[in-house]
């Protein structure tokens, strides 16, 4: 009898755990739920987005290096090696489109075909505006680089392509991001 005694106390100190740890698990799912809407709730939504159909994705066959060296104001090199997938979209933004803010894996080559873009940079502390029209390219840095484009057009569509470099093999080329606060207005 003095073993059956100690099994059933084993089992019911167990028993006694079981509470606890459930509580412990409750509380750890409720925390990962209040990230994930804190997380969504500070990020930008894109508006205004006619259409932004992926038009190709592949990978380099050999291990590539990509290197862009940005010769402006101030000079800027971005520079991938092994650079992973890369994506080729078409974006369309109605008039007072927006892109919202965000960033991307890589660096981004992108064409204006049709319309004008407006382009503020988040490391900009005035917001000041940096505008494209149709027939101009310009290179996103990527790599966490936070921006946005707008169409501020009232009546005109703004079309444009990109190029996405050093995306993750079936990830996402795009991530969303805060408002870094430095544009009134936004």
């Amino acid at each position: 009898m003095p073993k059956l005694n100690f099994h059933l106390s084993m089992a019911f100190g167990a028993i006694r755990k079981i509470p606890a740890a459930v509580k412990g698990w409750h509380l750890a799912l409720a925390a990962i739920v209040a990230a994930l809407f804190s997380a969504v709730a500070v990020a930008t939504p894109s508006a205004g987005v006619v259409s932004a159909p992926v038009q190709a994705r592949a990978s380099f066959v050999d291990p590539t290096d990509v290197k862009f060296t940005i010769k402006g104001a101030v000079q800027k090199v971005v520079q991938v090696s092994n650079s992973r997938e890369n994506v080729i979209q078409q974006i369309v933004l109605a008039p007072g489109g927006t892109t919202g803010w965000h960033s991307h894996p890589g660096p981004v080559v992108v064409l204006i075909k049709s319309g004008q873009m407006s382009f503020y940079d988040s490391e900009d502390p005035t917001c000041t505006v940096r505008t494209y029209t149709a027939g101009q390219a310009f290179i996103d840095a990527g790599q966490g680089h936070v921006h946005i484009a707008r169409n501020e057009s009232a009546t005109e569509n703004l079309e444009l392509w990109a190029t996405y470099f050093d995306v993750p093999p079936g990830g996402a080329f795009r991530i969303d991001a805060a408002n870094p606060g430095n544009c009134p207005g936004f």
